[in-house]
């Protein structure tokens, strides 16, 4: 009897009325057919050849006459479907149909039209349930955050595979079992946490709203994470809270990842601060470098006039060419002088990525040095530098130490008036195996209410335009991006000294120490 009820009864009909009905008629046919019928539309009849949906069943292949009376000789003609709303042609109809042939009127049509529609709407909605099915589990799936669907019963609903990992079990041991089962091994929902906290699930099926919690899972045999649980209820047409989800977040994880991500940007920061600090005190180099570099210019300048007069003369004697040799010495030193200090400054302009290696303490130093010994010296400041005679090799970049001593030695000069001492020394300290490069300034030291914030970003004790406030804060993240150590003692009125102490680096990593 089933299988009687599940066949398909076969009906073949032709339609009398080839407008805008038949064709959406003839569309929901070639749509799909009634759960129970099957519908093969034969034959399309109308006066009017042009109607639309006269011209449908022609482009489908359906037989089509302006006479309703051909339709009678259609093979295996079950019934004539009447769609015109014409009273005097569904009487004709009846009058002349041969006896097999049965009459379906108008109204009924409709009605057969509109289960037609109720059923495409069903399949339609069966189809958007399926697909909104798989767009969830889709998205849940996808989610690296553990989500877990549960029922009003407590049951286990779905999970994705973040869930299973955390909770070490497989889907089919998880699906239809109670979470608190699942979670914490017990035979019935817990009232709190053991840590005194409510079941978010619990305050949610309460209030029907969304809540939030720490929970404490126990992910191994005394392993225990906390993880940040965030409820939402799924409610029916009615309002009703029918299934709550549950999104997992490990507190430790997103910590360290926040915390890395932090970093990252932290560390990107500096390196454009020191760019820009690198620019800032470029125009400082520039500024003296312009008087440093006019001096012998114009020495060069009056040595080649000198020159063009002693060469108009027809012969040159001995003392005149002694003379000139003299002074194409003076001039080769001048120019050689010229082009160290430009040197020196396109070296510094350029920006580098950060690279570390080992590199000698002292000739950065003494690079720094040469690049501000001219501004030294236009301030009439004593200079003494003392380095030690052997190399002090440490694990650094050394374009960013570069920048951390000459910001240090701009400061000194800086704080002094001409006359002042400025000192740069460094030393080995052994037992430690640590570098140290002290330097002193006998300047106007610094107030000790400010001691403990000269190293904070923009904290700055000049006037207004005189200074960022980024200089000393810079040295100190490139100090201790070197896993050094950076001090400071002041007295006001008697200067400043500061002392940065780098790890050295072994003997084995030192260049030409590891050639055997």
């Amino acid at each position: 009897m089933n299988q009687r009820l599940s066949a398909k009864l076969p009906l073949k009909l032709a339609i009398v009325g080839g407008g805008r009905a038949c064709k959406f008629f003839l569309k929901l046919i070639r749509l799909g057919n009634l759960p129970y019928l099957q519908i093969d539309i034969i034959g399309v009849c109308d006066i009017n050849p042009r109607a639309e949906g006269y011209r449908m069943a022609q482009r489908m292949g359906i037989y089509t006459t302006t006479d309703f009376r051909d339709l009678f000789s259609l093979e295996g003609l079950d019934g004539i479907i009447e769609l015109t709303s014409n009273r005097d042609l569904l009487v004709e109809l009846i009058q002349l149909r041969p006896p097999r042939i049965g009459i379906v009127e108008h109204n009924i049509g409709r009605l057969l039209r509109d289960l037609f529609t109720v059923d495409q709407k069903l399949r339609s909605a069966e189809q958007q349930i399926v697909f909104e099915k798989a767009l969830r589990d889709f998205l849940i799936q996808q989610n690296q955050q553990c989500i877990v669907v549960i029922n009003t019963d407590f049951t286990i609903d779905s999970v994705n595979d973040a869930y299973l990992e955390t909770v070490n079990k497989t889907r089919d041991e998880v699906i239809g079992t109670p979470c608190y089962q699942v979670i914490h091994g017990l035979a019935a929902p817990c009232d709190a946490l053991r840590n005194g906290m409510v079941c978010p699930m619990l305050e949610t099926l309460r209030t029907g709203q969304s809540t939030q919690g720490i929970h404490p899972m126990t992910t191994g045999e005394t392993v225990s994470t906390l993880y940040d649980i965030v409820t939402y209820p799924v409610r029916n047409a009615k309002g009703e809270t029918v299934r709550v989800i549950e999104l997992w977040m490990d507190i430790e994880r997103e910590i360290a990842s926040r915390w890395k991500k932090r970093e990252q940007e932290l560390k990107s920061d500096l390196n454009k601060l020191i760019q820009e600090d690198r620019m800032i005190s470029l125009g400082k180099l520039v500024a003296s470098c312009v008087h440093e570099i006019n001096n012998p210019i114009q020495g060069l300048l009056t040595f080649s006039h000198i020159m063009k007069e002693m060469l108009t003369a027809d012969s040159l004697n001995p003392t005149e060419i002694g003379k000139m040799r003299k002074f194409t010495e003076l001039m080769a030193d001048e120019l050689e002088r010229c082009g160290k200090i430009i040197s020196g400054l396109l070296s510094f302009s350029r920006e580098s990525h950060k690279a570390f290696r080992a590199v000698n303490l002292n000739e950065v130093v003494s690079t720094v040095v040469d690049l501000v010994r001219h501004r030294i010296e236009l301030q009439d400041l004593y200079f003494k530098m003392t380095l030690t005679d052997a190399p002090l090799f440490v694990h650094g970049d050394i374009n960013r130490l570069q920048q951390c001593f000459l910001n240090l030695i701009f400061n000194a000069i800086e704080a002094m008036r001409p006359g002042g001492n400025l000192g740069i020394t460094s030393h080995l300290i052994s037992d430690k195996q640590l570098a140290e490069v002290a330097i002193h300034d006998t300047g106007h030291g610094i107030p000790h209410k400010h001691l403990n914030h000269i190293f904070d970003p923009f904290f700055t004790t000049k006037a207004m335009g005189e200074g960022t406030g980024m200089g000393l804060s810079i040295v100190y993240g490139v100090v201790k991006n070197h896993r050094g150590e950076i001090r400071v003692d002041s007295t006001v009125d008697q200067g400043t000294t500061f002392t940065i102490q780098l790890p050295l680096v072994g003997k084995a990593d030192a260049p030409g120490r590891n050639k055997g």
